[in-house]
């Protein structure tokens, strides 16, 4: 595989490229090709909705400016983050798309969001402060009403929609600010199966027909997640949020994101450290929790659960020269241990590249089952301490 248009690293403290850096220790490549991909696959779905790429934690790990570029350019028309900082980071790097942030608590920086042009999600408390807000920026804020329809979260219950309603209105009346969105979240969309979805639908129409009864002109109404983008076009309203398939990932257990026509985005690779023969009866890692039953030739791997690798992802695979090796013992700070059995030559090993998961290697929904997680939090939580490589396309050792 050829590597084609390499960009330098999201990671802000490296200035090299996967072209010009011939000694890597680890790395976390990212194909925005295959980003563009996914949302021009999602389009195919929910047209005529539109999508909102939610790059929030980041970009889910993979670079929250450079995918939320990518997906812009591929269609989507707004962009979805937790938090106003995340946002402002996005704006700051001359992203001016619409965006949503929907997380606050009373520190966050309301009047610099309005004056940001960023809209802001509302379910109770914070509509006081927005107003305030926006008096301070002599700017009308856009916010999105939220109804919490069976959640528990965030969001307005049911019982004060009417009272938050009559609020907004009385504000948009002030010039302080205009709703243009309604929107919620699903709880059990990863579960087709279930009930829940049916009555949070049913709840979220009733909230969106009470907010244009209330004189409401309203741009957009949202509510679906990625697992309801695949199985539920009654969800797709005028909009969509593309979360996880955005990096190509299946919400679905035992679905691969293949299946819906996703590619994964992100591959973690690292360098084998060190190679040594053990013996037989060798116990490995804190807590020695991993024995040798022969012979055999341990291989070192320098990541660990600083680099975001979790330390409890026993037995989870790893690819070397090809061919499929699993963890062995307790995954530490910076390194942890593989088998690679009795018979190989030491040479093609020391240095060989060893592929977590992404193109060529295991699936990252392996390394999710292995620690006991999902595998949103797998991608997400692979620290700064990684670089991030920015591709366009395939990527190989001819890269380097």
């Amino acid at each position: 595989m050829s590597a084609q248009s390499i960009q330098k690293p999201e990671n802000p403290t490296s200035e090299q490229t996967l072209a010009t850096t011939p000694r890597w220790e680890r790395r976390a490549i990212v194909d925005l090709a295959n980003v563009r991909e996914n949302v021009k696959r999602v389009a195919e779905l929910v047209a005529p909705a539109k999508i909102m790429a939610v790059v929030k934690a980041d970009g889910y790990g993979h670079g929250a400016v450079a995918v939320g570029r990518a997906a812009l350019q591929a269609g989507a028309t707004w962009l979805g983050c937790a938090h106003v900082t995340e946002a402002m980071k996005l704006r700051e790097a001359g992203l001016t798309a619409p965006l949503l942030a929907w997380l606050h608590t009373e520190g966050t920086p309301f009047e610099e969001a309005i004056a940001a042009n960023i809209d802001l999600a509302v379910s109770g408390w914070e509509l006081d402060y927005v107003a305030r807000a926006a008096e301070a920026a002599a700017l009308p804020a856009r916010i999105h009403l939220k109804i919490d329809t069976g959640l528990g979260r965030n969001g307005s219950t049911p019982a004060q929609w009417d009272a938050l309603l009559g609020r907004a209105a009385s504000y948009q009346e002030e010039g302080l600010l205009r709703v243009v969105g309604v929107f919620s979240h699903l709880a059990v969309a990863d579960e087709p199966e279930r009930p829940e979805t049916d009555e949070q639908l049913v709840a979220f129409g009733e909230a969106v027909a009470l907010a244009e009864d209330a004189g409401f002109d309203l741009e957009v109404r949202h509510i679906a997640n990625t697992p309801a983008i695949l199985t539920r076009p009654d969800a797709h309203f005028d909009m969509v949020r593309l979360g996880l398939g955005l990096y190509g990932l299946s919400p679905f257990n035992g679905e691969s994101p293949e299946s819906f026509g996703l590619r994964p985005a992100m591959s973690l690779v690292s360098r084998m450290a060190n190679v040594k023969r053990v013996p037989a009866g060798q116990r490995v890692g804190y807590g020695l929790r991993y024995t040798t039953t022969e012979d055999t030739y341990l291989g070192l791997v320098p990541m660990g659960y600083a680099d975001g690798i979790p330390r409890v992802a026993n037995n989870a695979p790893v690819s070397i020269n090809g061919k499929t090796y699993l963890v062995r013992g307790t995954i530490a700070m910076d390194q942890f241990v593989v088998d690679l059995g009795p018979d190989i030559d030491v040479d093609e090993f020391l240095g060989a590249e060893v592929i977590l998961f992404g193109e060529g290697g295991p699936q990252v929904t392996e390394w999710a089952d292995a620690a006991g997680t999902i595998n949103y939090e797998v991608v997400t939580r692979i620290s700064p301490r990684v670089p991030r490589f920015l591709v366009e396309g395939t990527w190989g050792e001819s890269g380097e």
